[in-house]
């Protein structure tokens, strides 16, 4: 075994340990592989090797895959995992499982009144910027806890936790993950329906196990999976 599939066997028994070592079921991690910029050729590999669950951040790259002849019939799951402008959500919802990043409540009212023209669901995370950098996306946590109520209130979409990119640094990378997983437990609080805010989206190849080791329900690994872009 060799290449991705092994890379797929190395995530997952990394996940597992660091869940174990967290005192966590493995089962309650789900691992996304980031297959942004990757050839559709790559994903499939990656299915083969079991994989089902990936994450997308370009919406052209990502609607050509969906139509790719080469991973026709595989039951993927797809995920979208990167910054989501107003003008874009009509061509990414119903195409996915999940939105993680929407991080302004336009975005959020765009994303209703697109679900609710199709007569759907759709499922989403806030992106939180917990760094405060102000290179990155998402909002401020205060920003979040103010947004909350407008947002359960907004028919046909789900808000389902949180998401977060964290510092470089693995040190501080703990620390705002930590302060994520409080958020969240804090906006529960406001929620009317608490049990449906289950996500968070946290950890990437270099900082995964810091982020099980705080809650992460879901990691986004696609350079030790996939290689360099």
């Amino acid at each position: 075994m060799e290449g991705i599939a092994s890379n797929l066997l190395e995530i997952r028994r990394r996940v597992h340990d660091a869940a174990r070592a967290a005192g966590r079921d493995p089962s309650a991690v789900r691992l996304i592989a980031v297959s942004k910029t990757k050839p559709a050729g790559m994903i499939r590999e990656a299915f083969d090797a079991g994989q089902t669950l990936f994450g997308e951040s370009y919406l052209q790259e990502f609607l050509e895959k969906c139509d790719d002849a080469e991973l026709e019939g595989c039951p993927l799951e797809w995920h979208f995992i990167g910054h989501l402008q107003s003008n874009k959500v009509r061509s990414v919802i119903g195409r996915v499982s999940l939105i993680h990043g929407i991080d302004k409540v336009s975005t959020a009212e765009e994303l209703s009144k697109q679900a609710v023209k199709r007569g759907i669901n759709a499922d989403y995370l806030l992106e939180i910027n917990t760094s405060g950098e102000a290179t990155k996306y998402g909002m401020q946590p205060l920003e979040a806890k103010a947004a909350a109520e407008t947002l359960f209130g907004l028919p046909g979409i789900t808000l389902r936790g949180l998401m977060t990119i964290a510092s470089p640094d693995p040190s501080q990378a703990e620390t705002e993950f930590r302060d994520l997983r409080l958020l969240l437990d804090a906006i529960k609080t406001q929620a009317p329906h608490p049990e449906e805010l289950t996500e968070l989206s946290m950890g990437m190849s270099g900082d995964f196990e810091a982020a099980i080791r705080q809650g992460a329900t879901l990691v986004r690994v696609g350079t030790a999976i996939f290689g360099w872009r």
